[in-house]
């Protein structure tokens, strides 16, 4: 056997793709393929998916992102002002209206008292586009609740078109039978809509909010005192103005949840209650405003007359008892009323007294012992003064009266005789008189504070023209309003002492207790020596058989008082036209308790004379207000003054 190994045997390796031996040690290099032949097939390779992978994470990663980056906005950078917003579509609130205190008389009768009522109010989102698919919902809402609530449909439209709130007012204080029309109609419209898709109620955002109606039991009594209420529910004029604060008291406020424009019950809300206005207790009795204002009108109608007053006052405490104007109005009812005829004519009205104001004259002269009530005063037919010749309202011959007398028979020339002793000069008498005009109040408000209240007008002494010195004494020239005449009238009654006027005796506030008004300002204008004079002298006026005032007289009773017949200045032109008809007095003349004074202007019917349109006025009021307060007659004889002598 040979030493050399025997040839080693191939083994052939593994085919290679394509029917292809892998080659062995020593084999040559595979030959790299060439171009395809023609008609022969390239094989399909597939793209690589990571590309896509990455792209697609990628947009993912970015969306995340983006509603991460939101979600930290919303609950992190901007939490507490989406929050505001979204409290702010979800909460509303609204005033809770304090109930407004009622007024009554001094005997508790209720003149002015507040009752159910709501205001109508919408909500601007539920009558949207949007929320109604409709383009007009507001305008159909319009033509539905226009006759209902007294507006025009484009109004109650435009209120409901009122953007970027959930709340606007459609009417005020409207009374239960209006809500109750609204709610049916709304009941009608929804039943509709249940049944017919194509319905719409148009009403489903209108909703109401208790409130309260001003309203005035007895109509136009007392309605010159009392005032009005205006839409906004704060007092337009008289008490009501004038106490608005107190009766008004404090409005609450509510805020809550609502869903569809209605309260959820289940989630919470925050209120503050409202505080209810005081009840005011006025000094005026009920039953004599009533005879005041009756007799009044009666005789502003009978003799055609621009309008007039009556005031009746305690002469001891200064109330008043009452305070009547004709034409007077009606504040459950503001549309039928003139404007001429609102706010309170006694307070408001300045005028020339004329005769009535002699009193003041015939005060000034007795306290400053110029002369007694018999001092003889020779009264011719006419009295030249200045660059005038003054008479009196007849013509006479040469009257021989007494002081007494002068103020009786209401001559003017006599008062112009007796002021002009007040002083050595004519300017003297003059600074005297002003004096004594001013303490009895003349000039200046009479202390009740009364909205739109005039002084009147009253010019310093020194001031005084050439004619005033000689017409003031006899109340030309001068002017006041009703309240002062009859508070001049008070202070004589009061032995002399003003008491300033009162129409208020106090309120009872929401807990229940009455805080009386304080005490009214007195002050001493003449002795009780002079207003008794005065008082005995003023019977001569009423009981003489030459008195002006005989038809004041009231059967068993003393009466002092005095007729008034003033030229009269017409607010419209500023010249003097037509006249002022006045009486004043007080009863029982020897113990007063009542005052009265009655004023009428420009009578065009029948007398003009204050004695004869005015007296019967004071005796018809004054009887009545006797016979309520049960004041009896003094059973004592009258004084019986001389009201002439013999030369």
């Amino acid at each position: 056997m040979s030493d050399r190994e025997p040839p080693r045997r191939r083994v052939p390796g593994p085919a290679r793709p394509g029917g292809q031996r892998r080659p062995g040690p020593g084999a040559r290099p595979a030959r790299r393929p060439g171009a395809p032949r023609p008609g022969g097939s390239r094989p399909l390779r597939l793209g690589s998916p990571r590309p896509r992978l990455r792209m697609v994470s990628l947009a993912l990663t970015l969306v995340m992102a983006a509603f991460v980056v939101r979600l930290l906005q919303v609950q992190a950078v901007d939490a507490s002002a989406y929050a505001a917003k979204a409290e702010q579509n979800r909460y509303v609130g609204r005033t809770l209206a304090a109930t407004r205190g009622g007024i009554t008389d001094r005997n508790g009768v209720e003149l002015a008292t507040s009752v159910d009522a709501y205001d109508i109010t919408a909500d601007p989102t539920m009558f949207t586009r949007a929320a109604t698919k409709v383009s007009d919902a507001p305008e159909q809402a319009g033509a539905l609740l226009g006759p209902i609530l007294d507006q025009s449909p484009d109004t109650v439209a435009r209120k409901l078109r009122t953007k970027n709130t959930r709340y606007t007012l459609l009417a005020h204080r409207r009374t239960p039978q209006v809500w109750k029309q609204i709610k049916d109609l709304k009941t009608t419209l929804a039943a509709k809509a249940e049944t017919d898709r194509s319905a719409v109620n148009f009403l489903a955002g209108v909703l109401a909010v208790p409130a309260s109606k001003r309203v005035y039991p007895n109509g136009d009594l007392a309605a010159g005192i009392l005032g009005w209420v205006n839409a906004d529910g704060k007092g337009g004029g008289g008490v009501e103005q004038q106490l608005n604060k107190e009766l008004s008291g404090k409005d609450g406020k509510i805020r809550y949840a609502q869903s569809g424009g209605r309260q959820v019950p289940t989630v919470g809300s925050t209120e503050t209650p409202a505080v209810a206005g005081s009840d005011v207790e006025l000094t005026i009795d009920r039953d004599i405003q009533w005879a005041a204002q009756n007799a009044i009108a009666e005789q502003v109608k009978k003799s055609k007359a621009d309008r007039g007053y009556v005031i009746v006052q305690d002469t001891r405490t200064g109330e008043v008892l009452a305070m009547a104007d004709s034409p007077g109005f009606d504040p459950n009812d503001l549309s039928q009323a003139s404007a001429a005829a609102l706010g309170n004519a006694a307070l408001q009205d300045a005028y020339e007294p004329g005769s009535t104001a002699k009193v003041m004259s015939m005060a000034a002269v007795l306290e400053e012992n110029v002369a007694t009530p018999g001092t003889h005063v020779v009264v011719p037919n006419r009295l030249h003064r200045g660059d005038r010749l003054f008479q009196d309202d007849v013509d006479h011959a040469t009257w021989n009266l007494t002081l007494n007398g002068v103020l009786a028979k209401s001559s003017n020339i006599g008062t112009i005789l007796a002021a002009g002793q007040l002083g050595k000069t004519q300017k003297e008498a003059n600074k005297v008189l002003y004096s004594y005009l001013r303490k009895f109040g003349i000039g200046g408000y009479t202390g009740l504070d009364f909205p739109g209240e005039t002084r009147g007008i009253l010019a310093p002494a020194d001031k005084w023209s050439t004619s005033q010195q000689y017409t003031i004494p006899f109340g030309q020239g001068v002017s006041i309003n009703a309240m002062q005449a009859a508070s001049v009238y008070s202070t004589i009654a009061n032995g002399g002492v003003r008491v300033e006027p009162t129409l208020v005796r106090g309120a009872k506030g929401p807990d229940g207790r009455f805080a009386p008004v304080a005490q009214p300002k007195r002050t001493r204008v003449v002795s009780a020596k002079t207003a008794k004079t005065l008082a005995q002298m003023l019977e001569s006026v009423v009981d003489d058989e030459e008195g002006t005032g005989a038809k004041a007289r009231i059967p068993g009773y003393r009466v002092a008082g005095k007729t008034g017949t003033a030229n009269r200045v017409d607010p419209a032109t500023g010249k003097y036209h037509g006249y002022t008809s006045s009486f004043a007095g007080f009863a029982p003349a020897d113990k007063p308790r009542i005052t009265v004074y009655c004023a009428i202007q420009n009578a065009t019917r029948g007398s003009y004379f204050g004695g004869q349109i005015c007296g019967p006025i004071y005796k018809q009021v004054m009887e009545f207000a006797l016979k309520t307060l049960q004041i009896p007659p003094t059973g004592a004889g009258a004084a019986n003054l001389p009201v002439s002598f013999t030369p």
